[in-house]
């Protein structure tokens, strides 16, 4: 029998009269490094005796300090599910959870919650929807901006620090991995690394000096992350090696970014990192996100290639992996669309359609609405209450937005991700500026034009403006004296239009 093989204590922990609570029947899941005891509402974490090179179990004081690590990491953002470290007494053969008397071990106690809301397996229901998304994007935003930084004289997040664990992956994947095709990939690959991170290596000094790295969860797959009550939560982040949490934002969500295209949601991993850059405002991200994104497909696969070495299984999902960081850096050239558009006409919307047809999950969509209130503290959907043509919305402020606007996208063209331009572009100048530097960076160029009767319009800001959830300010008046100064396209622009956004340009 499975239970003979499980020391004593875990053995008798599975009798539901060790616990202070009703539990009519104990079940157990077992890890490489925990046994999971689940008891009635409550699930009891024992970490495993066991010293492995990225952690050390092996005494009961370093257990302990784990588990109360556990509990104060977690507590962070999921104060209601951990609830207390617990102490285990008596004998193995005869244990008390909670009991009187010297410890013989200690356990993380949590409140239980339905596993089927863990978010990979409602991804492998089909019931991910981009509002899920969108929630996890502003949880991982709202935990990131609590969460400690690290300062310029620790280790963390220092270039060497960033490469080190990068190219022992390799080293580990070397001795992994047998096929000749696979290693081809991984030798590539390995080229590629080296040669990404000297190149970038000024922009993980700078991302370290301006506050980026800071201690983040350092696992956050699907897998450990729940729907509650419609509400996504994150929950059991790393504690056991500081060098695993302590790290880079952008490589936290790098690992959620990677986990949804293995899930084979191109569409919802594109949404993610746009909903994380709409409110992080985190643009200095973009350049090294494909290097941490690299670094996590290749963390899988070393995984997976160590479950199937002991359990004799076949490599496939190694060579997933594989092959998933492959893509990953063999993505299509870049392309630059801008939107033109009254208010209302519906620029946002086919700009989220381009979005979610994206299959490389390589667009980035950049919206005036919300950079400009980001260029003057607001957030996306805080009210400026400026006056027609005032406020943040002087010529002055519009002039700024553009700029910032322009700035962007040339950075994200030259890091290699297409961008979408959401703005009005009434003004010829204003298109031929972007048209310009899709010229200088090489990239092509169109113009997404949604067609509305005036109606429409007038129809959609009302109907916005009653809602009062979106970026966009525009009124009825503004619309007014849009009409005024629109420049339509001429006949050398319309030969740049996407004529067909449910398939992209």
């Amino acid at each position: 029998m499975y239970n003979e093989l499980l020391p004593p204590l875990i053995k008798a922990l599975l009798e539901p009269k060790r616990y202070p609570h009703p539990a009519q029947h104990i079940q157990l899941v077992t890890t490489h490094i925990s046994w999971l005891l689940i008891a009635g509402e409550f699930v009891y974490k024992i970490k495993k005796p066991v010293t492995l090179p990225f952690l050390d179990y092996g005494t009961l004081e370093k257990r302990l300090a784990c588990c109360e690590a556990e509990l104060r990491l977690n507590q962070r953002y999921a104060p209601d599910i951990y609830l207390e470290v617990v102490a285990i007494t008596g004998t193995p053969e005869n244990p008390k959870v909670k009991g009187e008397g010297t410890p013989l071990e200690f356990a993380v106690k949590m409140r239980r919650f339905d596993e089927a809301g863990r978010l990979d397996h409602v991804c492998a229901r089909g019931e991910l929807q981009p509002r899920h998304v969108s929630d996890l994007a502003e949880a991982i935003v709202n935990f990131h901006c609590d969460a400690a930084k690290a300062t310029v004289i620790t280790r963390y997040g220092s270039p060497d620090k960033v490469i080190e664990p990068a190219l022992e992956n390799f080293n580990e994947l070397y001795a992994l991995v047998s096929d000749n095709e696979c290693l081809t990939k991984l030798n590539a690959l390995h080229s590629w690394t080296r040669a990404e991170f000297e190149r970038l290596t000024p922009n993980f000094s700078v991302r370290k000096a301006k506050g980026q790295v800071r201690e983040c969860h350092g696992d956050l797959h699907l897998g450990n992350i729940v729907l509650i009550d419609g509400q996504v939560r994150l929950f059991d982040c790393i504690e056991f090696n500081e060098d695993f949490r302590w790290i880079d934002v952008v490589s936290d969500i790098a690992f959620t970014y990677i986990d949804l295209l293995d899930h084979r949601q191109p569409a919802l991993a594109g949404w993610f990192l746009n909903e994380w850059l709409g409110r992080s405002g985190d643009f200095d991200a973009m350049p090294v996100l494909r290097f941490y994104a690299v670094y996590r497909a290749l963390v899988r696969a070393k995984v997976a290639a160590i479950r199937a070495g002991q359990k004799h299984d076949d490599t496939s999902d190694v060579q997933g992996y594989i092959t998933l960081a492959e893509q990953i850096i063999l993505l299509p050239k870049p392309k630059l669309i801008i939107t033109h558009g009254l208010a209302g006409c519906g620029k946002t919307t086919a700009a989220a359609n381009l979005l979610l047809n994206d299959n490389g999950a390589c667009t980035i969509h950049l919206r005036s609405d919300v950079e400009r209130k980001r260029l003057f503290g607001l957030t996306a959907t805080a009210k400026s209450n400026s006056p027609l043509g005032g406020g943040i919305y002087v010529q002055e402020a519009h002039q700024l937005t553009y700029r910032r606007l322009y700035d962007l996208t040339e950075g994200l063209l030259n890091a290699g991700w297409s961008v979408i331009v959401d703005a009005a572009f009434l003004k010829h100048a204003e298109r031929a500026d972007f048209h310009a530097l899709a010229t200088k960076t090489g990239t092509k160029f169109h113009i997404l034009a949604p067609q509305a009767s005036l109606e429409q319009l007038r129809l959609r800001i009302s109907d916005r403006l009653k809602k009062g959830h979106d970026a966009s300010e525009a009124t009825i008046d503004v619309l007014e004296q849009q009409l005024t100064f629109i420049e339509p396209l001429d006949e050398s622009e319309r030969h740049f239009l996407v004529n067909d956004i449910s398939r992209g340009p």
